[in-house]
């Protein structure tokens, strides 16, 4: 008796597990562009595409950066799963146009009557399947160059944690400017650490660079570029063990200028000895020279010649 009673507990306990995991919704986790399925955000001005999703193709790109005060279009398609009630849309942008933020481009979905396209947020049909949507709206202008704007967020009636959203970071030129820059230094100490340069001057590098990034915070680009500017890496000092390794290359260099320097003046003694030698010469020459003349006048002359020469040799 007390085992048909724990079996038949069983099978009630798994009929009921099994009806509720069928009747509760599937939930999807939220931003991980389940229900977003893909996005392109375009400069409304220009028609320039500024960044790209899709979840499918594994597309995920930025070609510019999103300008604070800027007029932009976000075409945004919607996969929506199976589930009750109703689904809100709500964007951070400031209204651009007075047609309103919303234009559904899908003629196969319907929202539902308590969608206004003018609203924001907006209220929807939450009815399986998939819709692709356009946002018109300006990007605020924000103090912080790290906060991100909810372009789009996708909410259940309810409100709080969107089921999934689509979000910026709105940064000037100059911080795009910096940030470009800031990588570059960046890469640059890496090559520097791996270089061995000295650590003090590794230390000073890192802190221009953090210095640079509170001031970029901060909403001070411009000075933070200029900070940036100031590194000059072309003659960092070697580290202490680098120096080491120099130190046998600086005395075999210093030996070899001793050497050649003594061989130089030994050569130059030498040089000045032949010099008295043949001076001396020359003025033997000159006293035979005179008697030769008075004996043979054309040897007289090609001992002339012959002492002419020797001059030459010395620069007398």
């Amino acid at each position: 008796m007390k085992n048909k009673i724990l079996a038949l507990s069983i099978v009630l306990l798994l009929t009921t597990v099994c009806l509720t995991s069928l009747s509760a919704p599937p939930v999807k986790a939220t931003g991980e562009g389940q229900w977003i399925t893909g996005y392109q955000i375009e400069d409304a001005s220009t028609g320039q595409l500024l960044m790209e999703f899709n979840s499918t193709t594994g597309v995920n790109n930025t070609y510019s950066p999103v300008m604070p005060s800027a007029d932009i279009k976000v075409t945004f398609t919607v996969n929506v799963f199976p589930g009750t009630g109703d689904l809100k849309l709500q964007t951070g942008l400031i209204k651009s146009q007075s047609n309103g933020y919303w234009e559904l481009i899908s003629e196969d979905y319907n929202l539902g009557t308590d969608y206004n396209p003018n609203a924001n947020p907006t209220s929807f049909n939450w009815v399986q399947g998939e819709f692709t949507m356009v946002l018109h709206g300006k990007v605020p202008v924000t103090t912080s160059s790290t906060k991100a704007i909810n372009v789009v967020s996708l909410l259940s009636s309810s409100g709080g944690t969107p089921i999934d959203k689509i979000a910026v970071i709105a940064t000037s030129s100059d911080m795009a400017s910096f940030q470009t820059i800031y990588d570059q230094k960046a890469s640059k100490l890496q090559t520097l650490i791996d270089n061995g340069v000295a650590q003090g001057y590794i230390d000073i590098y890192t802190n221009v660079l953090n210095a640079s990034q509170t001031l970029a915070d901060n909403g001070n680009a411009a000075d933070a570029i200029a900070l940036l500017n100031g590194l000059n890496a072309n003659n960092a000092p070697a580290s202490s063990s680098m120096e080491m390794i120099f130190y046998p290359i600086i005395g075999v260099t210093a030996g070899l200028a001793v050497i050649f320097v003594v061989l130089f003046l030994r050569v130059r003694g030498k040089v000045s000895y032949f010099q008295l030698v043949v001076e001396d010469q020359i003025k033997d020459l000159e006293g035979l020279t005179l008697r030769a003349a008075k004996i043979d006048r054309a040897m007289s002359s090609n001992l002339e010649s012959v002492k002419d020469r020797l001059k030459r040799l010395v620069g007398m």
